[in-house]
């Protein structure tokens, strides 16, 4: 009888690692607390128009055509379209700024609207591209946790490098030097919320998001954003691998020499391993209750979460795009307010995604399907159906301040979520997005490791773990469980 693996949670990572494990011969199961795969990439339809109720950024889908061509029978029509528009600034003094993707246009744009340097715009876009590629195979893709790592030619030819990381200095400190606008460096300062950082204590080293989007730029999956989740999980079901929706585990089964498998149900389920897809902190909290977990990892600062407003609005705004941002006249102060007073600033920065500009169907003829989100603290104990209200109204003063409009009687269908139910539905620990912030020099180090040192055949896959958040990572969370599956099993 072949080998069999258990997946806990049907989330972008889970649903990865089934494919991968599937792939390798593992007779694979995922079970899934919730009705639905997907975990926040899931879509909900509200009277005539549609949201993609998480993720709104899809970049690298070269990640995703891996995955769905693993098994050579496969007949995917997954596709995609490259958006012309990486997104469009608003600022408070009434500039706008439509900013498209590749160096060469991005340094256009900016020299332009904002007065900076040509020439040294395009210097610094490239530089993060070869930041990037030396980063990706070494960091990225790879377990920074196994031994073997460490004798790597490639680590020591990145390790070479580590001046031009950034690593050394902050995120604004790095853009701070090289643009003189206020403006240019708060676009690029804003990638670290893509994983729910601060760019005022981030490393500089995680400027290299900002070339996904500036020098390759984001892509629109045809169908929206929850195609990517309908696409993996119909090509996981394809090549053999079995969901259980509905069904949370309980605990994790091990013993001296290892896994053993879960409890679904009261009943016990075998395994020869276990990925868990779960937040990390969760599975040792919750799940492996009887083991001491790695405490100096689960207790570093927590990333952001958030509150979004999924507004149906009755009218069409041509100044708008997929992706839209109405920037805080004081981006520091925002942050602080977040990390540090836990709550939410006054003027905040505001996103609007619109995935009705690309997918007309997502909203009737005369309206678009507004997700308005807002970055906020993990829940700590507020009241967040105060702060909720309070936010509502400031979004509503500054968007009608910046487009000149009276927002509120356009607003035909409105729905919410918050940190509350962030934490509710994706076991997210406090409603945070991403696990772990990256609010030191070293936070790379204090990613969860993507297997147990403590108990053989146990693996973590998803955002909070090696490498981090965000839908790329997630989806490198689970590659990199295949190399070390292949090792540990002896499947070279």
């Amino acid at each position: 009888m072949g080998k069999k693996a258990i997946v806990i949670g049907a989330g972008i990572g889970g649903i990865a690692s089934a494919i991968r494990l599937a792939h390798l011969g593992f007779e694979t199961i995922v079970y899934e607390t919730n009705s639905e795969p997907g975990g926040k990439i899931r879509s909900s339809q509200f009277k005539d128009y549609r949201f993609d109720m998480g993720p709104s950024v899809f970049t690298e889908p070269q990640l995703v055509d891996e995955l769905l061509n693993l098994n050579a029978s496969s007949t995917s029509s997954f596709s995609y379209q490259k958006l012309p528009i990486s997104c469009n600034y608003f600022f408070e003094d009434g500039v706008k700024i439509a900013l498209p993707s590749g160096a060469d246009m991005v340094s256009e744009v900016l020299h332009k609207e904002l007065g900076e340097d040509k020439a040294q715009v395009y210097r610094y876009l490239k530089r993060l591209e070869d930041n990037y590629e030396s980063v990706y195979p070494v960091f990225i893709s790879s377990s920074l946790h196994r031994i073997s790592h460490w004798f790597n030619k490639g680590l020591f030819r990145a390790l070479l490098r580590i001046p031009k990381y950034g690593l050394l200095t902050t995120m604004n400190d790095m853009n701070r030097n090289r643009f003189k606008n206020k403006k240019t460096i708060q676009i690029f300062n804003r990638f670290a919320t893509y994983n729910g950082s601060n760019p005022y204590e981030a490393p500089g080293m995680l400027n290299i998001i900002a070339h996904l989007e500036l020098n390759i730029g984001p892509y629109m999956p045809n169908g929206g954003m929850v195609s990517i989740t309908e696409h993996l999980y119909e090509h996981a079901k394809s090549i053999g691998v079995d969901f259980s929706f509905n069904t949370p585990v309980t605990s994790i089964k091990y013993d001296r020499n290892g896994i053993k498998g879960v409890t679904v149900h009261e009943r016990n389920e075998e395994a020869d391993l276990v990925v868990s897809n779960m937040d990390v902190h969760n599975t040792y909290k919750k799940l492996l209750t009887n083991i001491k977990g790695p405490e100096k990892i689960l207790q570093q600062e927590k990333s952001t979460s958030a509150v979004v407003f999924y507004w149906g609005i009755k009218k069409k705004f041509p100044q708008l795009d997929v992706h839209n941002i109405f920037f805080s006249d004081d981006y520091e102060e925002e942050f602080r307010t977040m990390f540090r007073d836990k709550s939410i600033c006054s003027d905040p920065t505001v996103y609007i995604h619109i995935s009705s500009k690309a997918e007309a169907k997502d909203a009737p003829k005369y309206g678009e399907n507004w997700f308005v989100m807002v970055n906020a603290p993990i829940n700590t104990g507020q009241d967040w159906e105060a702060l909720r209200m309070e936010l509502r109204k400031n979004i509503l003063l500054k968007l009608n301040r910046i487009l000149g409009e009276d927002l509120e009687q356009f607003i035909e269908i409105e729905e919410y979520m918050d940190p509350i139910k962030m934490e509710d539905m994706y076991s997210g620990m406090q409603g945070s997005i991403y696990g772990n912030s990256s609010n030191s020099k070293t936070s790379a180090f204090y990613r969860h490791p993507n297997f147990s040192s403590q108990i053989k055949g146990l693996y973590f896959a998803g955002v909070t773990v090696h490498p981090g958040g965000g839908i790329p990572l997630a989806l490198n969370s689970a590659k990199i469980i295949e190399k070390c599956v292949k090792r540990d099993f002896k499947l070279h």
